[in-house]
């Protein structure tokens, strides 16, 4: 069986670790089996927050961003849409 590490460790926050082929770890040491209906809501809560970590790498630097704000502020609103259409909010 193989484990989406993220989702589990989202949906147990007492986990301590997960291996993706042997399963998640409680604060002992103990594996144990997670809840797929748990787990699969978990995921779901991470695919609706994904377009976050996507849009970061994109946006300019605050510097940048800044720069353009003050010579040019229509031409940050089109870059900043550029990206936000690119990773939409799911």
């Amino acid at each position: 069986m193989s484990y989406d590490i993220n989702a589990v460790l989202k949906a147990y926050p007492d986990a301590v670790s997960c291996d993706e082929t042997k399963g998640p770890r409680n604060k002992d040491g103990v594996l144990f089996t997670p809840e797929q209906s748990k787990v699969d809501a978990a995921r779901v809560e991470l695919d609706k927050l994904k377009y976050k970590d996507q849009r970061k790498f994109e946006y300019p630097s605050v510097a940048e961003q800044l720069d353009l704000i003050y010579h040019d502020i229509d031409n940050w609103k089109a870059v900043i849409k550029q990206t936000k259409d690119k990773y939409p909010k799911s």
